[in-house]
């Protein structure tokens, strides 16, 4: 196919998009057959939990596999060979991780669509198994690294699968807040991975019994996944509307058969463009479209800025190094106090899944970036302080003051707080910026953008903080935020509230920011025609 026909297609489905989705002079028919979809997403059943709760188990792992490395570092010891594990092993046992999960994120969305999101969440599963136990028994330096890259590639599978599975089974007025609940998971396996850290951290060999227990999790989604439905966005790309049928009125068992038929009329309706495109063009050309055609570019440049924000303002370096430093200015328990700044990551994510879909991605965004650069500066003055009688630099074994590693956890959990509120979850939101035809490539390239960032900040921390002084890393890191905080106010629109297939059609003439307020206002205003015509009715049914 030729860029021209791709383009005419792109336009063929912005204009179907119109039709369905713009409010401009309804009929009363077509409210009621509004308010009929919308009637269904409202009872949203026990079945769409559990297959949230399930799909979450990857989020779990996920944060566990990032969590226990920090732990690990500082308990191995001579386990495998040196007495002491040098800053590079150091590095390359945790960017071994984060390479394995760019290469695994590129290629979890091509995956997805075509063995479907479910299989590709089973392969993370395995990868997770296999890893766990491999790291568990090793010997040696490159065996643990080794190990640590395949965990890494379940890692990268299951973070770019996971959301999106989640997003195609969930109801459009509560979309951010179920993937939002596997970032909690995510959290909350870094909780858990720190309780056991500090449980093990007396323990002889106690690191194997960190590592080793992501198998669990692992094992108990993989049974999980025989029970769960395939994605009917994927089983209607794949021809397969029976199968699709059977997942909505499983997903929403409390509607009429009518309901479901009018459900299922509109998500093939709201698809149909993307599968002809998907089905008329080879991977190549819709890979290319991601830049060539302005509404996926534009998109894409959304969704990786976003990812690319989430790891280069430095929060996984918190994550990976925190107990070492701790350790090294002047805790007795770094571990536990890495247990403090989990915790908060894990407590003020609670408070993104209520408020994301109220509130919205954009406002939360505006809004708490600000407090990261805060919490950052603030580290970096800190810093600053404290070493100056070393030079600018961290000794182990030197006694730092007390009140300035005080306010470097202060300053931490600032940090922490704010990125949890907002960085910590909008990033995930990726799959929403993306139509069906290219959703799996532009979440894997999503994707892989935050594992390279993720890459490049853990190899480079430790050196980082050699060369221009703890203090200056850590301002480096808030001037980034402070760049992401720009990005966000000028390029980052408004998604809550719209449709998976609403939300393409805002990036047709721009970075959407007016078009989805307007498109935002639009369905406003047609909920209360429909409140208004019940209450009519109700009225009339009364008199």
């Amino acid at each position: 196919m030729t860029q021209s026909s791709f383009d005419e297609k792109r336009q063929a489905k912005n204009h179907t998009q119109d039709e369905l989705y713009e409010v401009r002079g309804n009929t009363a028919g077509d409210v009621l057959q509004c308010a009929d979809v919308a009637e269904v997403e409202k009872r949203t059943t026990w079945f769409v939990w559990l297959l949230v709760t399930c799909c979450t188990i990857s989020g779990l792992l996920f944060g566990y596999d990032t969590g226990v490395i920090s732990g690990t570092l500082v308990t191995i010891n001579g386990d495998l060979g040196p007495a002491q594990l040098s800053d590079v092993q150091k590095e390359l046992i945790t960017s071994a991780t984060t390479l394995g999960a760019l290469l695994g994120g590129l290629a979890a969305g091509a995956m997805s669509d075509w063995t479907g999101r479910r299989p590709v969440l089973g392969i993370a599963d395995i990868i997770f198994i296999g890893g766990a136990l491999g790291q568990a028994v090793c010997h040696t330096v490159w065996s643990m690294i080794g190990c640590r890259f395949l965990i890494g590639i379940g890692v990268g599978l299951a973070s770019c699968t996971a959301p999106l599975y989640i997003q195609e089974l969930s109801p459009t007025r509560m979309r951010g807040r179920m993937v939002v609940l596997n970032v909690v998971m995510i959290t909350f396996g870094q909780v858990v991975a720190y309780g056991i850290d500090a449980g093990f951290a007396n323990v002889s060999g106690g690191w194997r019994w960190m590592v080793g227990l992501g198998t669990v999790p692992a094992g108990i989604q993989l049974i999980c996944l025989t029970f769960l439905p395939e994605s009917p966005r994927i089983l209607i790309r794949r021809g397969n509307i029976e199968a699709a049928h059977r997942v909505l009125e499983r997903v929403y068992s409390q509607a009429t058969s009518e309901q479901i038929d009018l459900q299922l009329q509109v998500l093939r309706a709201s698809v149909q463009q993307s599968i002809d495109i998907a089905n008329s063009t080879t991977f190549f050309e819709r890979f290319n479209s991601m830049i060539t055609v302005p509404v996926n570019r534009r998109a894409l440049i959304i969704g990786c800025g976003m990812q690319a924000f989430q790891q280069l303002c430095g929060f996984n370096t918190l994550m990976y190094y925190s107990a070492s430093l701790f350790q090294e200015i002047g805790f007795n328990q770094p571990t536990a106090v890495g247990l403090i700044i989990s915790g908060t990551n894990f407590a003020f994510t609670l408070f993104a899944l209520k408020y994301i879909d109220i509130v919205g991605r954009r406002r939360i965004m505006v809004f708490s970036a600000p407090g990261m650069f805060l919490g950052l500066a603030l580290a970096s003055i800190a810093f600053h302080y404290m070493t100056l009688h070393t030079g600018g630099e961290l000794v182990s074994g030197v006694s730092y003051s007390r009140s300035w590693s005080a306010i470097v956890l202060l300053s931490m959990i600032i940090f922490v707080a704010s990125y949890a509120t907002g960085l910590g979850n909008v990033p995930w939101q990726q799959g929403e910026l993306f139509g069906l035809e290219v959703r799996g490539i532009g979440t894997s390239l999503s994707t892989a953008t935050n594992w390279a960032g993720n890459l490049l900040i853990g190899s480079t921390y430790l050196s980082l903080m050699a060369k221009i002084t703890p203090a200056g890393a850590f301002g480096f890191y808030a001037g980034l935020c402070l760049l992401g905080w720009l990005f966000c106010v000028f390029c980052f629109p408004e998604t809550a509230g719209l449709s998976l297939e609403e939300v393409q059609s805002i990036f047709r003439d721009g970075f959407g920011i007016r078009e989805s307020q307007r498109m935002r206002y639009q369905k406003r205003e047609m909920k209360l025609q429909q409140d208004i015509k019940a209450e009519r009715e109700i009225h009339d049914i009364g008199i």
